[in-house]
This record gives structure tokens, C-alpha cells and sequence, in this order.
């Protein structure tokens, strides 16, 4: 039990920074895309707009699922800024594309339209996946 307890008091420290450092990238990944995004999601969402907070919260997962991948594989905090950073332009350039190919996308989520948001959520999941996989190596 001894070195168990060891283990744990000697590892924390570390896992503390990672999870701080991967926590900041996904915090400013959000806001980055709360303040670039064609709609105003959390204007919408304080209106009542559900297919708005669907968008957003697909968006968060988006981004935390490559980030949680890129953090497991990294050794250090500059591999965890560094991929990190890499993660969330990727994932970035995945959702610009799945909005190109959705017809009147803002229009839709304005009017609060679940669908189209529930199509952009699950390109937005699905690109994290494949991006979290390439991350992984």
C-alpha cells in the first residue's frame, strides 16, 4: 500500500498540470468558437434556443474528445500545448466544412430548428473521433 500511496503523491503533481494545461485549451477552444461562430450561440441559447445549445454542446464535446486523446499520448506540457493547439485548428477546419455543406444552417439554428443541429453535432463528433484517432498515432 506503501508505494501505491507513493505513486500517487509523486504522479499528482503531473497530472494536475496536464489536466489544468488540457483544461485551458479546451476553455479557450470554446471561446474562440463562441466568438467565431456565423450565429451567437449563448445569445440564442439565453432566448430559450434549444437547437442553439445542442450546437454548443456538440461543439464542446468536439473539442474535449481530441484534446482528452492528444493529452493521454502526451508527455509534457509543450507536447500538450503544441498538439493541442494542432487539435482544436483541426477540429475548427472540420466544423467550417460541415457547416459549408448544411443549406441555411444559421438560418435554421436562428428559428431553433433541431435537425440541422443535430446533422452539425454529429460532424462535429464524428471529425472529433477521426481526429482524436490521428492524434493517437
Amino acid at each position: 500500500m506503501n508505494a501505491a500511496w507513493e505513486s500517487v503523491v509523486a504522479g499528482l503533481p503531473f497530472l494536475l498540470v496536464h489536466l489544468a494545461v488540457t483544461t485551458a485549451l479546451l476553455i479557450g477552444g470554446v471561446a474562440i468558437y463562441v466568438t467565431a461562430a456565423p450565429f451567437r450561440e449563448l445569445k440564442l441559447i439565453r432566448q430559450g434556443n434549444i437547437a442553439a445549445a445542442i450546437v454548443l454542446a456538440g461543439q464542446t464535446l468536439a473539442l474535449a474528445i481530441p484534446l482528452a486523446v492528444m493529452m493521454a499520448q502526451s508527455a509534457n506540457v509543450p507536447d500538450i500545448i503544441l498538439w493541442g493547439v494542432v487539435a482544436i485548428i483541426v477540429q475548427f477546419i472540420a466544423v467550417v466544412a460541415a457547416k459549408l455543406s448544411i443549406p441555411n444552417l444559421r438560418a435554421a439554428i436562428g428559428r431553433g430548428e433541431i435537425g440541422p443541429a443535430l446533422v452539425l453535432v454529429t460532424a462535429q463528433l464524428a471529425a472529433a473521433l477521426l481526429n482524436a484517432a490521428a492524434l493517437s498515432g
